[in-house]
């Protein structure tokens, strides 16, 4: 089968749309035709290599579509179903044993290594040649997906599938550190840093679960005055004063998100919050950077910093959740994204880094 996919091929490259081809399917795999695909900060930072991903390669991972065929060992899907992608990991670990995939021994093998984690393998070829792919198990930046039985699940009618698409990783990351880990209780106060598309659905969260005051912290004003119209009470200009100052000025955080991968920020967070307050991590810098703390700010006040993969949901419960809570209005998640056809995906991405969109959404046909 021949397809169009979008192909980085070296560090910092543009996206270039070229035709592959996609050899047979194994048992365990599906073939999805991608409707659309979100674009998320982690696309970009492995185009510029701060994961070490293998390039070239086809990258994207917040895919949704139809499904096309299945291997013959897949009884859960069936040609015809509406399906989002999400995250891959490999069931047999001592941490998915203990339901928690999201941090799985072979993460970085089935999410980053672009091959298949079992033998290295590519169902994607380019003039006969293995094409690196099968990044998050689903390169969804592509007409067509090769995925797993495990790392795809079944949406309802109700959401059309544009709107879906990035509930695969981005939406799932905010919205699940509040909802799944960090769990902040009704009346508390929650500090978000960054109000991109993590961001954002953290915020929302937040107010689903009835914080008293939720602090969205950025440097960018509109996104701040979007941060507020969408649940947060409060809104802090980091360019402008001192973020933890600020939330300290409103009595301190119970739990802060620090969704920048800025370390300057992650510090923020931590020194806004209240004795035994929580810092939940998920803002991805390249790898190797550090951050400084004040030891004693941890140790005296029993303060936490934990990070956190993909809000720690399972992905087959989780994302439907979502979208109930979308369909009934009270997770608008759908105001942050803006979206382009497939052929725009460079403008999508330039538009993105620049801070002029927060959730792009390619549209494949």
């Amino acid at each position: 089968m021949r397809i169009t996919a979008a192909v980085v091929e070296q560090k910092g490259s543009p996206f270039a749309l070229q035709e592959l081809e996609l050899e047979e399917l194994r048992p365990d795999e599906v073939l999805v035709e991608v409707a659309a695909s979100g674009i998320c900060h982690t696309d970009l930072i492995c185009r510029e290599q701060w994961y070490p991903v293998p390039l070239p390669a086809v990258l994207g991972h917040e895919g949704a579509g139809v499904v096309e065929a299945v291997g013959e060992a897949v009884t859960s899907f069936a040609p015809g179903d509406r399906v989002a992608m999400s995250y891959d990991w490999c069931g047999t670990c001592p941490t998915c044993a203990r339901g928690l995939p999201a941090y799985c021994h072979g993460f970085f093998e089935h999410n980053f290594a672009a091959t298949r984690p079992e033998d290295g393998s590519s169902a994607y070829l380019r003039d006969g040649e293995p094409m690196h792919a099968h990044f998050f198990a689903q390169s969804s930046f592509a007409t067509r997906s090769v995925a797993r039985e495990r790392n795809v699940v079944r949406l309802d009618d109700s959401i059309p599938l544009e709107v879906a698409a990035p509930f695969g990783c981005g939406i799932q990351t905010g919205a699940g550190s509040v909802l799944n880990v960090l769990r902040p209780d009704p009346g508390s106060t929650l500090a978000v840093f960054g109000a991109g598309a993590v961001g954002i659905a953290a915020v929302l969260a937040a107010r689903i679960v009835d914080c008293a005051r939720v602090v969205a912290v950025d440097v960018r004003p509109g996104r701040l005055e979007l941060a507020r119209e969408l649940g947060a009470t409060h809104a802090v200009d980091a360019s402008r004063e001192d973020p933890a100052e600020a939330i300290r000025a409103l009595g301190g955080a119970d739990a802060s998100l620090e969704a920048t991968g800025s370390p300057r920020a992650l510090r923020a967070a931590v020194d806004c919050l209240v004795p035994t307050g929580v810092c939940g991590v998920v803002g991805a810098p390249a790898f190797g950077t550090e951050v400084s703390l004040d030891v004693n700010t941890v140790l005296v006040g029993g303060r936490v910093v934990r990070g956190i993969v993909e809000g720690e949901s399972m992905p087959k419960q989780f994302l439907p959740r979502l979208v109930e809570l979308w369909r009934r209005g009270e997770f608008p998640i759908d105001r942050i994204m803006s979206t382009y056809d497939f052929d725009q995906i460079e403008q999508a991405a330039h538009d993105a880094e620049a801070g002029v969109v927060i959730k792009p959404v390619l549209r494949m046909s």
